[in-house]
C-alpha cells in the first residue's frame, strides 16, 4: 500500500518544540512541490509550509518559528516547530507526490495526519 507516513506529533507546553516527519511508503518522493498543512477543530485546512523548486514559503502565523526541510538521503521531509503556541494546536498533514514502486506512476498523496496539542 502506498502512503505518506507521518510521525512526531504529541502534547507540548507553550514555548516548546516538536519535529514532524513525513516519509513515503511504497515509493519515493516524486520531486514536485510538497507541503505541510494543518486543520484545527471547526476550521478549514490551511497551508503551513510549502517547498517547491528549492524554495520554502510559510504562512505568516508560523514564519520565523517553523522550518520545513527535506533529507533526500532519508527520503523524508520534516517540519521543525519551535516556540509553539496554543493556537498551533491542530492535526498536521503532509502532502506530496509519490512515485509508486509497483505502478511506476506519480500520484499525489496526503498523510494520515498527526495531532499536535500545545497546552499547559
Amino acid at each position: 500500500q502506498v502512503q505518506l507516513v507521518e510521525s512526531g506529533g504529541g502534547l507540548v507546553q507553550p514555548g516548546g518544540s516538536l519535529r514532524l516527519s513525513c516519509a513515503p511508503s511504497g515509493g519515493i518522493f516524486g520531486g514536485g512541490p510538497m507541503g505541510w498543512y494543518r486543520q484545527a477543530p471547526g476550521k478549514q485546512r490551511e497551508l503551513v509550509a510549502f517547498l517547491a523548486d528549492g524554495n520554502t514559503n510559510y504562512a505568516g502565523s508560523v514564519k520565523g518559528r517553523f522550518t520545513m526541510s527535506r533529507d533526500n538521503a532519508k527520503n523524508t521531509v520534516y517540519l521543525q516547530m519551535n516556540s509553539l503556541k496554543p493556537e498551533d494546536t491542530a492535526v498536521y498533514y503532509c502532502n506530496a507526490d509519490i512515485f509508486e514502486s509497483h505502478s511506476r506512476r506519480l500520484q499525489n498523496y496526503w498523510g494520515q495526519g498527526t495531532q499536535v496539542t500545545v497546552s499547559s
